[in-house]
């Protein structure tokens, strides 16, 4: 399908590096790389390949990834490694409902928001105004803020009227909003818990099986890229090691 005007996608040059802009049909100016007549985006679909100055761009809608990657940041991210985990070990789908703490700046929004639509929504309680504007400002770069909402409190004694699917937490204490959150999860719901240290890790996973939640685990993912070349493969020197440890659970009815 060609490319629709208000659609936002990327540019990726002969260099591997990427250019955002918002299509519109008429003279667009981005940054870093100059003017260029957006009526051509009218034939182009995704994949499509032209030339500004002797340049060769490819044009792509964004994935997931690439949404994450391309974030105005504040706080830090939960990478997009540890988002694929979380989305699979949570079960977020279309027309899930999502109670998440921390909007950070909006990473892990971004991922969940995406995974929901078009007929679920993800609620966010945030303890910083100032957080929660960058998160939205990021969503509303591709309409995705239509499936968001969020609060300002703590959630350790928020007052959140919901019922949600997965309870998903990125706070320092987890352990000491279960008590407050906990029942806006449905039974058989999945938790989630991100934490950055294993003494962290040690207190939400007994939170937890104190309060009888069933199927709880904890784990840590690494990623390392591999250096491929003519005539030989080698794994990079540099890895994406240790971000966070992330436990998981079910409600018990």
């Amino acid at each position: 399908m060609p490319f629709q005007e208000n659609e936002y996608v990327y540019l990726v040059d002969q260099e591997n590096r990427k250019h955002w802009l918002k299509v519109a049909y008429t003279m667009l100016k981005i940054s870093s790389l100059g003017t260029i007549d957006g009526n051509r985006f009218k034939d182009m679909d995704d994949g499509s390949s032209f030339e500004v100055a002797k340049k060769r761009f490819t044009v792509f809608r964004p994935g997931t990834y690439e949404l994450m990657e391309s974030l105005d940041r504040g706080a830090q991210i939960i990478t997009p490694k540890d988002a694929a985990s979380i989305l699979y070990y949570c079960d977020v789908r279309a027309g899930s409902v999502v109670l998440e703490v921390g909007a950070g700046s909006g990473g892990l929004t971004t991922a969940l928001t995406r995974a929901v639509a078009p007929n679920g929504r993800v609620h966010t309680v945030e303890f910083k105004e100032e957080n929660a504007e960058r998160a939205l400002k990021n969503l509303k770069r591709t309409g995705l803020d239509a499936y968001w909402s969020y609060q300002i409190g703590d959630a350790r004694d928020a007052n959140v009227d919901m019922v949600a699917d997965a309870l998903i937490m990125d706070m320092p204490d987890p352990e000491n909003a279960l008590d407050n959150l906990s029942p806006c999860l449905r039974p058989g719901g999945r938790i989630c818990a991100y934490i950055p240290n294993t003494n962290q890790l040690e207190l939400v996973v007994n939170a937890l099986r104190e309060r009888d939640f069933c199927d709880v685990f904890a784990i840590e993912i690494m990623q390392r890229e591999m250096e491929v070349h003519k005539g030989g493969v080698r794994p990079s020197y540099e890895m994406l090691g240790h971000t966070g440890y992330i436990v998981y659970g079910r409600k018990r009815a």
